[in-house]
């Protein structure tokens, strides 16, 4: 295989001829065999569009030659087109706050520079990937901006999937509201409901987590980009942090803004914190409807089997004609992921001192990995299972009305006490609810008609149902 030497204040270290990264890379890629887990395409992507704004605006600044900024630029296009992506390699848990893979990125668009202006790769005389690709740049400023746009870069997506999931719960809530069952509350017979106002719950409880993350993703827009190392801007030219910025956000198409002080926006991983707990408050929320569905679909003949969920393989190697709730099970594994994600970055962010924190390659993997993962499961959970629920409504209104807690509409016509003694008897006896009332003579055939109308317990307000 052709060979070429690169040389670092280190000293020497042989390279594959055919490699677009260089020697810092070549050290991190033996220092880090550690997870085989690379950079997310959304990071390696916020990372190039930030030199590529760092290039325009440097070269017409006269910070580096104009022809220099030009190849930097066009090789930052190839690598938005999808050139070049199987060169940024280096494992996901490396040197603190990311600087292996910060100078992957600044090699490879060096060396794709030289070619594409005539050189040969390594000739860093020519297109140095710091003193070129990184000028006015740091480590320190450039990751912290990257995980804030792969995050805005994830959210679109995200959101899509989410509100493809609140649209089904609200079409399956409008299927079902004709149909009465059984409530339950803790596992235990309650007043009857209606099955579509479960649904229409379940997509108002994420409606509410929709704004909560939509807010949280607020604080992406404000970059600390130009603070250099330590926030105070060393080697940017005067113009260099509002012109990036201002790029930045014509590349994006995000209304990004520059931090009233970058110091604080480059130590603080607060932001990232926010979306984190944003997406674990959904994820618990998620395996708790996951589960409900689970409950509901037990059976078919020795559970509860008040809806099917539609059967999509297989579910035993052993037991044939056995169907699992597998679109359950898969989000709620995704949901604990996240939620273990969150505590990761809650950590990392805490470990960060004065003015850096040295754990940003975990934080920006765990962030853009829940994101990654989050938006499949919504999709595939909405349509592959959501949206092929059936109900069975026979089922549901035997429960309904063999349920013990309807006694509770007769608390306001014979006191609770009286209605607590007929439900005792009922359960002892086997008795209906009905049989005990008008055997006590507590209330005539006529009014507990009235009363245990099923269709009136399980009618939502006005107010409320009237919203729908």
């Amino acid at each position: 295989m052709a060979e070429r030497i690169e040389r670092d204040s280190m000293g020497e270290r042989t390279l594959a001829a055919d490699a677009y990264y260089g020697i810092q890379t070549q050290r991190a890629l033996e220092n880090f065999p550690v997870s085989g887990l690379k950079p997310l395409p959304n990071y390696v992507r916020a990372c190039i569009w930030i030199k590529k704004a760092a290039a325009l605006v440097n070269g017409q600044l006269d910070c580096i030659p104009s022809v220099v900024a030009d190849g930097i630029v066009r090789a930052c296009d190839e690598v938005l087109d999808g050139k070049l992506v199987d060169q940024f390699v280096v494992d996901i848990f490396q040197a603190g706050a990311g600087t292996s893979h910060h100078m992957n990125v600044n090699e490879v668009l060096a060396n794709r520079a030289l070619e594409l202006l005539g050189f040969q790769r390594g000739d860093y005389k020519q297109v140095s990937p710091n003193d070129h690709v990184n000028y006015g740049q740091s480590t320190n400023d450039v990751i912290p901006t990257a995980i804030r746009l792969a995050a805005l870069l994830g959210r679109d997506l995200f959101f899509a999937a989410l509100e493809a999931l609140i649209q089904a719960f609200e079409a399956k809530g409008r299927e079902f509201q004709g149909v009465i069952k059984s409530g339950r509350t803790h596992l235990q017979d309650a007043v009857p409901v209606r099955l579509g106002d479960e649904f229409f719950a379940y997509a108002q409880i994420l409606t509410e987590h929709r704004g909560r993350l939509e807010q949280s993703f607020q604080e992406l827009y404000v970059l600390g980009l130009g603070g250099s190392a330590a926030g105070t801007g060393l080697n940017t030219h005067p113009q260099y942090r509002r012109a990036v910025i201002q790029t930045l956000s014509e590349l994006t198409g995000f209304p990004l803004v520059p931090a009233l002080r970058p110091m604080a926006a480059m130590q603080s991983m607060g932001a990232f914190v926010a979306i984190s707990g944003s997406l674990r408050n959904l994820a618990q929320d998620l395996v708790k409807i996951a589960n409900d569905l689970r409950l509901l679909d037990s059976g078919p003949r020795t559970g509860l089997s008040e809806i099917k969920l539609p059967p999509v393989q297989p579910g035993s190697s052993i037991m044939p004609g056995k169907y699992n709730p597998v679109l359950c099970e898969m989000l709620t594994m995704v949901c604990f992921q996240v939620i273990g994600y969150d505590q990761t970055i809650t950590l990392a962010a805490q470990a960060g001192q004065l003015e850096l924190n040295v754990m940003m390659p975990l934080i920006a993997y765990d962030l853009g990995h829940s994101l990654q993962i989050l938006t499949n499961a919504l999709n595939l959970f909405a349509e592959r299972c959501i949206v092929g629920i059936i109900a069975y409504p026979e089922r549901c209104l035997v429960y309904a009305e063999g349920s013990l807690a309807l006694v509770t509409a007769l608390n306001p016509h014979i006191g609770y006490l009286a209605a607590a003694a007929v439900a005792q008897e009922s359960l002892k006896t086997g008795k209906s609810l009905r049989e005990i009332v008008i055997a006590r003579g507590l209330l005539s055939a006529e009014q507990l008609g009235e009363i245990l109308n099923l269709e009136e317990m399980s009618q939502l307000p006005e107010d409320i149902s009237g919203s729908k």
